[in-house]
């Protein structure tokens, strides 16, 4: 089975919900017995906390549940998972910061270089945006799973 973890910094708005529409999108396609998501933050603002409720508000409306507890990211994270994507170059250079990260520095993606419709741009962080910005997030997140998932299953 193939392990993905997705990061943001808090773990409350783009990860977690890269997480869901991941796991949405391989129940659809039923790839549940081939892969796996969870999702992390590299800060610990937010360890035990549910997502921030417009990410749920947001993943509601879009037909996406959400079920999740925020954690940071630990070492043991580099060993437990096949693929690691950060959602933008500040997140990504914090986790190539911590010990050994070198050795696993392959595993390691950012996720717009899976999107379909604008590759290689850092997905906006919409904590201090309104409706509108969860809704943008939400709409590349959707493209950026849909290419990681084509590239999962070559």
């Amino acid at each position: 089975m193939t392990r993905v973890l997705f990061v943001c910094l808090g773990n409350i708005c783009r990860s977690p919900l890269a997480e869901a529409i991941f796991n949405s999108q391989i129940r659809e396609g039923k790839f549940q017995t081939k892969f796996i998501a969870a999702s992390c933050a590299t800060a610990n603002y937010h360890v035990g906390s549910p997502p921030d409720p417009r990410t749920i508000r947001n993943a509601l409306l879009n037909g996406i549940e959400i079920k999740h507890v925020g954690r940071q990211f630990s070492v043991v994270d580099f060993e437990a998972f096949d693929w690691i994507i950060a959602m933008d170059r500040s997140n990504y250079n914090n986790i190539l910061q911590l010990p050994n990260s070198k050795n696993y520095r392959n595993k390691i993606k950012l996720m717009r270089v899976f999107d379909t419709e604008y590759p290689g741009v850092d997905v906006p962080d919409p904590y201090y945006g309104g409706e509108k910005d969860f809704q943008e997030v939400f709409d590349i997140l959707t493209r950026s799973v849909s290419g990681l998932i084509k590239v999962l299953e070559e």
